[in-house]
């Protein structure tokens, strides 16, 4: 069928054949064969090559269709190899990748042991820019998604986040459960790198409220920061999700909130492999509580 459709597209037998990286004799066999399997003629000669018959264009309509469905059957098939013996790429920040994937990969790869999985962390804007350039096939990034070609990408699910204040035993502020911002003011501070979402949200927070954070070390992960602080080193700022249930300290004015999303390109399904650790991951991360509706008067 494809000998065919190549004949029929160069009008010539020479030239499909080059196209083809067949001889010119062995396609003229393959004609006459099904021809005489057909018993009708599919190409009539002319001047300049061939063309179809009419019998020709019925076969090469119904060929073209036969070619696109074996396509997507090797496609399929290749698809469910996948899940067996393929990789899944996933980008996030320090709070996801240390705490939110875990747990769903182990149980991907209970089910299926001959998954490879590559996780990059990195910040919010890194991780987009491999979701768009096809290098990850999922991320979890801080929303809203800060890149130029952020409506290329689909918010698969928010997920909600918490960011609370830690500080070393023995400060001030331990055993207390919430601060006030000017409590910080000439404290040392382990912070996240400068230009992380985390960090610039923070840092405005505090801005907004009259304080200038005076930051003593910048870092990446949060297991770092925590020993950090444990160390005196100063206070710091880590998710919830890092720390045991309750602890850490809220502001008084209110708590630092941020919405997480997993995201994909909106223009790609994704592969069985990846499609299964998406299924896996949306059944263990936190959702957004219902939003009570406002009642006017």
């Amino acid at each position: 069928m494809r000998y065919m459709m190549a004949i029929a597209e160069h009008g010539h037998m020479t030239r499909a054949g080059e196209a083809l990286g067949v001889s010119q004799p062995a396609l003229s066999s393959a004609l006459r064969k099904l021809e005489d399997e057909l018993g009708a003629a599919l190409f009539h000669r002319t001047g300049r090559g061939v063309e179809p018959t009419e019998a020709g264009r019925v076969f090469l309509e119904h060929a073209a269709r036969a070619v696109r469905q074996g396509e997507q059957a090797v496609e399929a098939v290749r698809n469910l190899v996948g899940l067996e013996t393929g990789s899944i790429r996933v980008g996030a920040g320090a709070t996801a990748t240390g705490y939110l994937l875990p747990e769903a990969i182990r149980v991907v790869q209970q089910e299926h042991p001959g998954l490879r999985f590559s996780i990059r962390e990195a910040g919010s804007a890194a991780v987009a820019q491999g979701v768009l350039s096809g290098e990850l096939d999922l991320g979890i990034v801080t929303l809203p998604i800060e890149h130029p070609r952020h409506e290329d990408l689909m918010i698969v699910r928010t997920i909600p986040d918490e960011l609370r204040l830690i500080v070393p035993d023995g400060h001030a502020l331990a055993g207390k459960k919430t601060f006030r911002w000017s409590d910080l003011a000439g404290e040392p501070v382990v912070a996240f790198e400068a230009g992380s979402a985390v960090r610039r949200l923070i840092d405005d927070l505090a801005a907004a409220n009259g304080v200038m954070l005076h930051v003593a070390m910048e870092l990446r992960s949060i297991e770092s920061i925590v020993q950090m602080v444990r160390a005196e080193i100063g206070v710091g700022f880590v998710s919830k999700h890092g720390l045991p249930p309750g602890a850490g300290l809220r502001p008084m004015t209110g708590a630092i909130e941020r919405r997480l999303g997993l995201i994909r390109r909106a223009d790609r399904v994704p592969g069985h492999a990846a499609a299964a650790f998406e299924r896996a991951l949306l059944t263990r991360l936190p959702k957004e509580a219902p939003r009570r509706e406002e009642k006017n008067g």
